[in-house]
């Protein structure tokens, strides 16, 4: 064999080594292995049979041939990958989940004989029992091939699900620079973000907003009206990617919501030493650094650990606004014994934006005259000296016990501590209007602050079982979420209207509220838990049913109390026994292509009022998907498309001429008889060596019991298309990459009650683009070159039906990033 050839095969092992061995190394299915140096195919039959994994090998194709030791922790995919090194072998995965075992493909060549090296062999297909890593954290892919338990807790692929899940992986993050988890939501298929300010995002699927949120599977609750919203700004260094469910998700949420879900996977620590530091800087004086160590910490390797911290400032387009961030996450895994899992670790993330108003840093969306507005998009009517302060602490703890017979128990649990401190000065429109001849606008002023508590719990056992001589698989559980939140806030105080709110003569942007004293506080408790069985029926080969159900119980409560006596409010609701069935039915056509349907009912506790300041009753209906998924080229490549139908009773509509009693708020009413339908279409990965792509289209359409559209600021159609191509040959080095977000026309109408005539807000439709450019200077120092909105386009981001508000997407920016592996 010629030395050049035999060092450029050893070259390539090595690498699917590297690449593997960081996209498996948190699969949670680790153990551990101690098999002396030896024969190859001895190596791999001994790794296959502790592992649990059939593996069946052409005997010419390790004829021959030896494995080094293996020794340590690893996945049964990561001791294969270190059994085949250096011979040019390789294993692979099929879109059905099942392992092959072939030379890899820079060394095959046709025509060869078989048994020789470079042969080219027919692919053995042998079925799998292990779990597939779902860690993205090196893999370099747009897909995911791992396992989620987002919408069932049956731990199954996206191809075995029957929903639409979409999930944004580490290499995404890393190519378009997502450091926040709204900055990953707006790269979303079907998603679409209304900015309410101080770095705040309602979060907008298939027409309805998204609060139910995850860490690890485990429940958390977001509730918005509370301003308290840890979920939405976290900082994404310390995931390794982002599962966003869209449509019902009562079995495992609880809550029912027909909008979908939020599951924000955590990194775990790695079985090998890995390292790496990144510093970046951008447009309005943006500045980022990121840490990250990860490994063994003992000299067996049954203890590791991993330490990110990282480190963000910025000013913004709007004018005096400006943002520090700092995060901090530590994790700790051990292996108790060959069969028990420990988890433990703590986050940390303190945000600090200045300049922005309490309620949003948004314009008025009106003019006195009732046309819609149209400012520089660096316009603020807020004081330069406006905060609120958040700090967020995430403690977490997670054990895996592996029984017989292939079961497992799963125990999780999360407790948030979130704290805010706010004041505020700004021209405010919750009213009256923007005179746009003379500047009025009146100025209004609040501070206070806020503590919220929340702890989550999740307990589940899982396994295979046979039933009329098949094998089916079954999960029951349970899961329990517990939510505080109070505030103690000055009454928004007038103080009275500046001369020419366009230039802030009379005050500068340099308004400040005293610490006044707490004229209200308010107390929002919200308590569920709930029971839950899943099964996974194996009919036939080809034929999946999932069945499941949860009961659950739910408890709520909200105090309103001014001190001086004048106002107080207090509303509480409690829901037992509530069923929320769960039908799926999985049809593969062949290896690559899945027909599916799902059924589930919606029961969504609201804390939205209504003119009386009565919470409106949960929301309840049905929700229906049918679509189809596939995978090709070995699950490098997935595609689904979903068409569904939404009904419901009691959605939250806008009561647009009524406030809630004591309050500012906008009323809402119930509106019976809602549907929404749409479709989604969406492909991710590599679809040929180097060209990763995720493109996306959605529609949704939501209209009352009489035929007419409602929730309008959501756009009907949403296009999105980024794709990344590293170039061949001698310019290897360099990764060129681009995309585009498109929406269709959004708008609404409304009759607040201090305006004499309805108003009517629009946005057309747009389109938003960026590039990317990456240049590897050696295999652990990499730049890139992100620019987004390309061309500069002007646009409403959001438009608050609320306080009647909008927020400007931001103009033309660059970021510039160095990463840097130690």
């Amino acid at each position: 064999m010629p030395p050049a050839f035999s060092h450029s095969r050893h070259l390539l092992a090595i690498a699917c080594l590297t690449t593997s061995a960081n996209a498996l190394a948190l699969s949670g299915l680790a153990q551990s292995y101690d098999i002396p140096a030896q024969d190859l195919n001895a190596s791999l039959i001994r790794i296959a049979s502790e592992g649990g994994v059939q593996l069946a090998v052409p005997a010419p194709v390790v004829r021959g041939l030896s494995a080094p030791a293996i020794k340590g922790r690893f996945t049964p995919e990561q001791a294969l990958q270190r059994a085949l090194v250096g011979h040019g072998l390789e294993f692979a995965r099929t879109a059905n989940g099942t392992l092959t075992v072939r030379p890899s493909a820079a060394v095959a060549s046709p025509g060869a004989a078989q048994g020789e090296p470079g042969a080219t062999l027919k692919e053995v297909q042998v079925t799998a029992s292990a779990e597939p890593g779902s860690t993205t954290e090196g893999s370099g892919s747009y897909a995911s091939n791992g396992r989620s338990t987002v919408a069932t807790p049956l731990n199954l692929t996206l191809r075995e699900t029957p929903q639409t899940i979409s999930v944004i992986t580490s290499q995404r993050l890393r190519d378009q620079a997502l450091s926040g988890i709204g900055d990953a939501l707006q790269q979303t298929p079907g998603i679409t973000l209304q900015n309410i300010g101080g770095e705040r995002y309602s979060v907008m699927s298939r027409g309805y907003a998204i609060d139910s949120y995850q860490h690890d599977g485990v429940p958390t609750t977001l509730d918005v009206t509370t301003q308290d919203v840890s979920q939405s700004l976290a900082d994404l260094s310390i995931y390794d990617r982002v599962e966003v469910l869209r449509g019902a998700s009562g079995l495992m949420s609880g809550a029912g919501d027909p909008s979908g879900t939020i599951n924000m996977v955590r990194k775990r620590p790695t079985a090998d030493w890995q390292a790496h530091v990144s510093v970046g800087a951008g447009s309005w004086s943006k500045a980022r650094a990121e840490v990250d160590l990860s490994g063994p910490l003992n000299a067996s390797g049954s203890v590791r650990g991993r330490l990110i911290g990282a480190y963000q400032k910025s000013d913004s387009y709007i004018d005096y606004y400006q943002l520090d961030k700092q995060v901090l996450y530590g994790v700790v895994e051990a292996d108790l014994t060959d069969s028990t899992l420990l988890t433990a670790g703590l986050s940390y993330q303190k945000d600090d934006p200045r300049g922005g108003i309490g309620n949003g840093v948004g314009l008025p969306l009106f003019y006195s005259t009732g046309a819609q507005s149209d400012f520089d998009r660096s316009t603020s009517f807020a004081s330069r000296y406006n905060r609120n302060e958040t700090a967020a602490s995430n403690a977490f703890v997670a054990l895996n016990q592996r029984l017989s017979e292939g079961w497992s128990l799963d125990f999780a649990a999360n407790q948030l501590r979130q704290t805010r401190a706010f004041s505020w000065v700004g021209g405010t429109t919750w009213n009256a209007m923007f005179n746009q001849d003379t500047g009025n606008l009146p100025l209004n002023a609040q501070s206070g602050d806020s503590e919220q508590n929340q702890t989550g719990v999740s307990l589940k056992a899982s396994g295979p079982f046979e039933l009329f001589g098949r094998k089916h698989e079954l999960a029951v559980g349970y899961n329990y979420a517990d939510y505080a939140n109070d505030t103690a806030y000055s009454p928004k105080a007038a103080l009275g209207v500046p001369g020419n709110i366009y230039n802030f003569q009379t005050w500068a942007h340099a308004g400040t509220v005293a610490d006044a004293p707490h004229g209200r506080t308010s107390n929002t408790q919200m308590r569920q838990s709930g029971a839950y069985a899943a099964a996974r029926l194996r009919p036939s080969d080809q034929l999946s049913l999932i069945l499941g159900g949860r009961l659950s119980r739910y408890n709520s409560r909200y105090d309103l109390v001014y001190t001086s006596g004048t106002y107080s409010s207090h509303e509480s609701a409690e829901k037992k026994n509530v069923l929320t069935p769960y039908v799926g039915i999985v049809y593969d056509l062949d290896p690559s292509h899945a027909l599916y349907a799902s059924y589930t009912t919606i029961f969504k506790p609201q804390s939205y009022q209504d003119r009386n300041g009565a919470f409106l009753d949960p929301r309840e209906g049905n929700s229906y998907e049918l679509g189809v998924k596939s995978q090709f080229a070995d699950g490098k490549i997935h595609s689904s498309a979903a068409a569904y139908q939404i009904r419901q009773d009691n959605l939250a509509v806008a009561d647009s001429s009524y406030t809630v009693p004591g309050t500012t708020n906008a009323a809402y009413r119930a509106e019976k008889g809602a549907r929404t339908q749409g479709l989604d279409l969406e492909v991710n990965g590599e679809l040929s060596r180097g060209w990763n792509v995720a493109a996306s289209y959605t529609y949704a359409k939501t209209q009352d019991s009489a035929g007419a559209r409602i929730s309008t600021t959501f756009p009907k159609h949403l296009a999105k298309l980024w794709s990344t191509y590293r170039l061949p040959g001698q310019w290897n080095a360099l990764t060129l990459g681009g995309g585009v977000n498109w929406q269709s026309r959004s708008d609404f109408t409304s009759s607040p009650w201090w305006s004499a005539k309805p108003l009517h807000g629009e946005q057309g439709a747009y389109a938003v683009a960026g590039l990317m450019v990456r240049y590897d200077f050696s295999e652990k120092v990499s730049l890139t070159i992100n620019i987004n909105n390309l061309f500069d386009k002007q646009y409403w981001s959001s438009m608050d039906t609320t306080f009647y508000t909008g927020v400007y997407g931001a103009p033309r920016n660059v970021m510039l990033s160095l990463r840097a592996a130690l």
